[in-house]
This record gives structure tokens, C-alpha cells and sequence, in this order.
């Protein structure tokens, strides 16, 4: 199943820190990834879902797999915008695609898709998705293409 919508995508806000960056004031490329991850994590805080909360239930969701192009370096102190849509929801795994825009010019810096698994925290097997929160994913969908598996 795809939906199209002109509703605007999910983009969490973050600034770089000298921590975040190389000798020469550049970000690091492993950070993208930092970067993603917490918009991830903040998606699912915005539907109402802590990922402590969903630990405590026994529930856990892990990067099952990751790719990512960069076009752009981000600097110290850069305004980052980075978005988290889930292009495809399936029984127990989500594929998100996501990108990294600098707010000052709206300059693509990097881009990636991942592939997230839920797992069950005491044996890190498969997992569904637990209905209200696969419910909330797919109310979800009005943020961009989207494709429900079985």
C-alpha cells in the first residue's frame, strides 16, 4: 500500500558541536549517523513512544541495517535539520529514509535509509510491532511514501 501526502515530514533540530567534529571543524562522518539516530529516537517520542518506556515493556528496536551518502560537510555550530520518515512498515521491522539539511541554506549534506528491527529485550529475537504503536506509524504515513508489508 502507497499513500502520497503534502503534509510536511518529521525533522528534529540539532547543533553541531566541537565535539562533533574533526581537527578542522568538520563533521565527523560517523556522526551523521548520531545525528539520525536521535531523530529516529525523537519520532518516536513525537507519537508518544520513549524508547525507555518500550525497554521496560521488553521491547527494543535495533539498526538491523544502514546506508548513507554524503554530499555536503557540515561545520561547528551548523543548525542541522535532519529528518526520520518511515517509508516501510512490515511486522516486526520499519525502513526509514532520512536526510540531513543544514538550516541556514537547506543544503542536502548527507542521506541514508535503515532498516530497523524490534526485538524482544531478553532474547533479541523478532518481534512485532505492537499494534498502537504500528497504528501510530501508519497515521504516520501522511509524511511522505510509505508501503505497509505483511
Amino acid at each position: 500500500m502507497r499513500a502520497q501526502s503534502r503534509v510536511q515530514p518529521f525533522v528534529h533540530r540539532c547543533r553541531v558541536y566541537y565535539e562533533d567534529t574533526d581537527a578542522g571543524g568538520i563533521v565527523y562522518y560517523v556522526n551523521y549517523l548520531k545525528f539520525m539516530e536521535r531523530a529516529r529516537t525523537e519520532r518516536l517520542r513525537d507519537l508518544g513512544y520513549a524508547q525507555s518506556a518500550l525497554a521496560g515493556e521488553g521491547l527494543l528496536f535495533v539498526v538491523h541495517s544502514a546506508e548513507a551518502r554524503y554530499h555536503a560537510p557540515a561545520r561547528l555550530d551548523d543548525e542541522l535539520l535532519v529528518s526520520a520518515d518511515v517509508v516501510e512498515l512490515n511486522r516486526a521491522s520499519l525502513r526509514f529514509r532520512q536526510q540531513v539539511r543544514r538550516a541556514a541554506d537547506d543544503v542536502l549534506l548527507c542521506e541514508g535509509q535503515f532498516l530497523v528491527a524490534c526485538v524482544g529485550a531478553d532474547n533479541l529475537k523478532p518481534r512485532a510491532i505492537p499494534p498502537a504503536l504500528r497504528e501510530a506509524f501508519t497515521e504516520s504515513r501522511r509524511s511522505g511514501s510509505f508501503e505497509a508489508g505483511e
